[in-house]
C-alpha cells in the first residue's frame, strides 16, 4: 500500500475540509460518470430485445430490419416505426433506457408545435427542431466536459514544458521566448477561427488543434516564474555541480515545487475551456450544426424568446457545471497553499 507524505496529508486534510468543495468534486464526479453512460440513459434505440427466442442489443450493435420480419426492408433498423415495435412486441419484449430519445432523435406526434413545452413526455421539453432537451443536455454535458478536459490536460503540458525551458535557461533563450510568446498571443484568435470555418467545417479533433495553438500559454508565465526562483536554489546547485543533467534536475528538482502553483490553476482552466467551447457554438463557430452542445442550447434560447425553459435549462446547467468547478478550484488552491493549516 502506498504511503503518503506527511505534505500530501496535510492538503488532503484541508481539502476535506472546505466541504463546499469536497461536495462539488462528489456532485460533478457523478453527473459526469453517468454523462460517460449517456448512450445507456438516452437514446432512441433499446438496450435489450428478446425477439423470437433470440437476444439482441441494439445500443451496441446495429441490426437491419428484417431481422425482425420478412416483411421489412434491409436497412437499418428504426425502433422508433410502429411497425417495427409492433413486431417485436408479437413475438418478444424490449428494454427501453429512463429517456427513450437520442440527441438528434426528432420527437414524433407532439400535441402543440415545437418547441414544445415541459411534460412527462420530455421532461424538460423540446427545441425548435422538435429534439428532446434533457437528451441533449446529457450528450451536450459529456462533450463539453471531455472537450475541457482534453484541452485543458494537453494545454498545460506544453505550457508547463514551454515555461520550465524559459525559466531554467533564461538569458536569450527566455527573451527569444518572451518576444514569440507575445507576438502570437496577439494574434486575432477568433478571426482566424472564423477563416477555418469557411474553408472546412470544425469539428471536435479540427477545433481542438486549432484552440491548442493559442491555448498552451496560459501556464507558462507561472511555470517560467518558478523555474526562473528554483534554478538558483542550494540544492539546485549542488545537484548541477554533482554532474546531474539539466533533464534531471528540471524533472525530479524544480518541478515538483513549480507543480504546487500549476494544479491550483487547472480547475479554473478547465471551466474556461468549458466557457470556451460553449460561447463558440453560441457564436456558430464551434461544433457542426446537429451536434450537442451547451452553447447551442443558449443559442436556442436566444432565439425561441417565447420557451422559456430553453433559457432556464441553459442558465442552471451552464451556471452550474461552472459554479462546481469554480468550488473545486477554491478547494484545491486553499490545500496547497502553504500557509493554511489543517483545523
Amino acid at each position: 500500500m502506498m504511503r503518503l507524505s506527511p505534505v500530501t496529508r496535510r492538503r488532503l486534510a484541508i481539502f476535506q475540509q472546505n466541504r463546499r468543495g469536497v461536495w462539488s468534486l462528489r456532485l460533478f464526479m457523478l453527473l459526469f460518470g453517468l454523462s460517460l453512460f449517456a448512450e445507456f440513459i438516452a437514446n432512441d434505440r433499446p438496450l435489450l430485445i428478446h425477439f423470437d427466442g433470440n437476444w439482441y442489443v441494439p445500443v451496441l450493435r446495429d441490426y437491419s430490419e428484417d431481422t425482425f420480419g420478412a416483411d421489412f426492408m434491409p436497412t437499418e433498423a428504426d425502433y422508433t416505426d410502429p411497425d417495427v415495435a409492433k413486431a417485436i412486441a408479437a413475438q418478444g419484449w424490449a428494454l427501453w433506457p429512463p429517456l427513450p430519445f437520442s440527441y438528434d432523435t426528432t420527437v414524433k406526434d407532439m400535441p402543440v408545435p415545437s418547441p414544445a413545452p415541459p411534460s412527462w413526455h420530455n421532461p424538460l421539453g423540446t427545441d425548435d427542431q422538435a429534439r428532446d432537451v434533457l437528451a441533449r443536455v446529457i450528450y451536450g454535458f459529456r462533450l463539453s466536459v471531455l472537450f475541457g478536459f482534453t484541452l485543458t490536460a494537453v494545454t498545460s503540458v506544453i505550457g508547463v514544458m514551454a515555461g520550465a525551458v524559459q525559466g531554467y535557461y533564461g538569458g536569450l533563450t527566455d527573451l527569444l521566448f518572451q518576444r514569440f510568446i507575445e507576438i502570437w498571443s496577439g494574434m486575432p484568435e477568433l478571426y482566424l477561427l472564423i477563416i477555418l470555418g469557411s474553408i472546412i467545417t470544425p469539428g471536435f479533433w479540427v477545433l481542438l488543434i486549432f484552440l491548442l495553438l493559442f491555448r498552451w500559454m496560459n501556464l507558462t508565465g507561472v511555470v517560467r516564474a518558478e523555474f526562473l526562483r528554483g534554478r538558483n536554489l542550494e540544492y539546485v546547485r549542488a545537484a548541477k555541480a554533482l554532474g546531474v543533467s539539466d533533464t534531471v534536475v528540471m524533472w525530479r528538482h524544480i518541478l515538483p515545487n513549480a507543480m504546487v502553483a500549476t494544479l491550483t490553476f487547472l480547475p479554473f482552466i478547465l471551466s474556461g475551456s468549458v466557457t470556451l467551447l460553449s460561447t463558440l457554438d453560441f457564436l456558430g463557430f464551434g461544433l457542426p450544426p446537429g451536434s450537442p452542445s451547451l452553447g447551442e442550447l443558449v443559442a436556442q434560447a436566444k432565439n425561441n424568446l417565447q420557451a422559456p425553459w430553453l433559457g432556464l435549462t441553459a442558465f442552471f446547467v451552464l451556471g452550474g457545471v461552472l459554479t462546481l468547478l469554480i468550488f473545486i478550484g477554491e478547494a484545491v488552491r486553499d490545500a496547497f497553499d502553504p500557509r493554511r493549516l489543517p483545523q
